[in-house]
């Protein structure tokens, strides 16, 4: 079975096949539902590792993107789950800038698999693609996420992956007019040319096989942000001690810190024993992963 993006986007005026979630409306101030916060507490670790004023704010900001952005199913039911790892998705690389609403999405669409440069879900052409942001054309505003990656990226912690952060750092990236690899804020501070010149150094060691970063983010300066941004929110320790450089700029990059914020919660949890769950979702023991990072 195909599905084409272009009758995809038609469809959601037309009532094409497209299965809606009904959004609905809160006010900026709504009070965030009990059953909402049990979701994001089983299935969000970086909500987890928030402290109950961050638990607050992020819960504002996923409801005021569920109000401004459209989520719809193509081929596959939408589901509360669904919406709120969406939303995560999208709040998480930007919740160092408060109250920041995304100037180039109105539609995310769930895909039941991964799809092809045509859009299409049969694979013939051997493109296993996950993730897309629409640029220019019917994609304009539009982003595509394979539904059963989206979930993927939450329920493995210890990958260094997420396709929904992935694309959410795209999208960011592009609000300086292009994505190009080159964060805004590094952009507007003078960090660009020490970033680039990270990039080259990184991308090299990827090549030669001395480094762990996905071999995905030596592609281009484009796709390497994207994937040390997973990298960041994924496993911010390992790569804080493994690139410490890295860490450095994209924790301004992102205007947020981490590591700190794991610390934090780890320190307040005086009952957390050496062979207790990692807090920070990597599946190890907290001895084996940030005790000792």
């Amino acid at each position: 079975m195909m599905f084409l993006i272009i009758v995809a986007v038609m469809a959601v005026g037309l009532g094409m096949g497209l299965m809606r979630y009904r959004k609905q409306q809160p006010s900026r101030e709504a009070t965030f539902p009990p059953a909402w916060r049990s979701i994001l507490l089983q299935k969000v670790s970086f909500y987890i590792h928030l402290d109950e004023a961050g638990k607050q704010r992020y819960e504002q900001d996923i409801l005021r993107f569920l109000d401004k952005v459209r989520i719809e199913g193509v081929g596959v039911t939408v589901d509360l789950t669904d919406r709120l790892l969406v939303a995560s998705s999208a709040v998480i690389p930007v919740f160092g800038f408060p109250e920041w609403d995304y100037t180039f999405l109105d539609t995310v669409l769930l895909y039941p698999g991964a799809f092809d440069q045509q859009y299409q879900v049969d694979n013939k052409s051997g493109d296993y693609i996950t993730g897309m942001v629409g640029s220019g054309g019917p994609m304009e505003g539009k982003m595509i996420l394979s539904k059963p990656s989206l979930h993927l990226g939450f329920d493995n912690q210890s990958d260094r992956k997420n396709v929904g952060i992935h694309e959410f750092i795209h999208l960011l990236d592009k609000e300086d007019g292009a994505i190009d690899g080159i964060p805004t804020v590094l952009n507007k501070h003078a960090f660009a040319l020490p970033w680039l010149e990270l990039i080259r150094e990184k991308t090299r060691e990827i090549i030669k096989g001395k480094n762990e970063i996905d071999s995905y983010g030596a592609t281009s300066q484009t796709e390497f942000l994207a994937v040390a941004g997973e990298y960041f929110f994924e496993r911010p320790h390992l790569l804080q001690k493994n690139h410490p450089e890295l860490y450095d700029l994209l924790a301004k990059a992102f205007n947020q810190d981490a590591v700190t914020v794991i610390k934090a919660q780890v320190a307040v949890r005086t009952k957390l024993g050496r062979n207790s769950p990692c807090p920070c979702g990597s599946g190890k023991k907290y001895k084996e992963c940030c005790l000792n990072p």
